[in-house]
C-alpha cells in the first residue's frame, strides 16, 4: 500500500465523511463458500442440468419448489461450515471505530459479516440471508430463522414429509420460500434495503468495494453515486472488474484478497489518532 492512499485513509479516519464497504462473493470466497457459478452450482431436476442463475429464481419456485430448497438448504449448510476470516473481523472492527460514520453493504446472503460482529442495523443485506425465509404468499414481510431441525443437508438428500411441515409460513401456513434475492425478482426497501443504499451512496466520502465483479444493478448504482460525487474508492479485488476502473480514475485498484488489504486498512484507521 503506497504512502499516498496511506495519507488519504488518514485524512478520511480524521474528518466526518460516511465511509461504506461493498462486498461480494469474494470476500466469502476466502471462507472456503464457492460461488456456486462453477462446478458446485449445477443441479439436476429429472434429466436436465439447471445453472444457478436459473436455479434461483422465483420462476423455478413455481415449477420445482421442492428443488429449489434442497438446493438452498444444501447451501445453507456450506455456508454454516464456513467461518468469518480476516476480512470480515476487521470490517467488524471498523464499524467500532467509525460508529454511525459507517454502513455495510453485503451481496452475500451467508450472514458472516453479523457472525464476525458486524451489526444488523448497519449492514444492508441486500440480496437477503440464507438462513431465515418468508411466507411464498407474501401474507406479511416478517423473516423466521430456518429451523435447525433443517441443518446438515448433503447435496441432493430428499426432504421427508415432517420437514417439509416445517417450511410453511408460521402465520398463514402457506408455503415459505428462502429469503433471498432471485435473478428475476428486483429491490425493493423493505426487504432488500434499496433505497436506504441509494441514500447512503450520496454522502459516501469513502467506498471500498471487496471481491465483487459489478454484476448487479444497485451495487454498480452506488459505486457510479460515489464517483460522480466525487467520493474516494478503493475497490479491492484479486481480478480486475467494473468497479477497479472507476477506481483508477478516481481512488485506487489493489489486486490482492480483502482477507489481505482489510486489516491492513484497519490499523491505518487504528492509528490515526482522534476521529470525530
Amino acid at each position: 500500500m503506497n504512502q499516498e492512499l496511506k495519507n488519504k485513509l488518514k485524512d478520511i479516519a480524521l474528518g466526518s465523511g460516511h465511509i461504506t464497504v461493498l462486498t461480494g462473493a469474494g470476500i466469502s470466497a476466502e471462507s472456503g463458500i464457492p460461488t456456486f457459478r462453477g462446478a458446485d452450482g449445477y443441479w439436476t431436476v429429472g434429466s436436465r442440468e439447471y445453472h444457478p442463475q436459473q436455479m434461483a429464481t422465483y420462476q423455478m419456485f413455481t415449477r420445482h419448489p421442492e428443488e429449489v430448497w434442497k438446493w438452498y438448504l444444501y447451501r445453507l449448510e456450506v455456508c454454516r461450515k464456513a467461518e468469518p476470516n480476516p476480512g470480515h473481523l476487521a470490517l467488524a472492527e471498523m464499524e467500532n471505530i467509525f460508529e454511525d460514520r459507517f454502513t455495510l453493504i453485503t451481496q452475500n446472503v451467508d450472514g458472516l459479516h453479523l457472525r464476525a460482529g458486524s451489526s444488523p442495523e448497519r449492514t444492508f443485506q441486500i440480496h437477503g440471508n440464507i438462513f431465515y425465509m418468508r411466507c411464498a404468499e407474501q401474507c406479511s414481510a416478517n423473516l423466521y430463522l430456518i429451523p435447525e431441525a433443517l441443518y446438515g443437508r448433503s447435496k441432493g438428500q430428499e426432504i421427508k414429509e415432517a420437514e417439509r411441515k416445517l417450511l410453511t409460513c408460521p402465520e398463514c401456513g402457506s408455503s415459505a420460500r428462502p429469503h433471498v434475492l432471485w435473478f428475476d425478482e428486483t429491490y425493493n426497501e423493505m426487504l432488500f434495503r434499496y433505497d436506504s443504499s441509494l441514500e447512503v451512496s450520496q454522502k459516501t466520502k469513502l467506498l471500498i468495494i471487496v471481491g465483487t465483479s459489478g454484476a448487479t444493478n444497485l451495487p454498480t448504482q452506488i459505486a457510479r453515486e460515489v464517483f460522480w460525487r466525487g467520493g474516494t474508492i478503493i475497490d479491492i479485488n484479486i481480478e480486475k472488474n467494473p468497479f477497479s476502473q472507476l477506481a483508477q480514475r478516481n481512488g485506487w485498484f489493489i489486486q490482492a484478497a480483502g482477507g489481505v488489504v482489510l486489516p491492513e486498512i484497519l490499523q491505518i484507521f487504528n492509528n490515526s489518532g482522534e476521529r470525530k
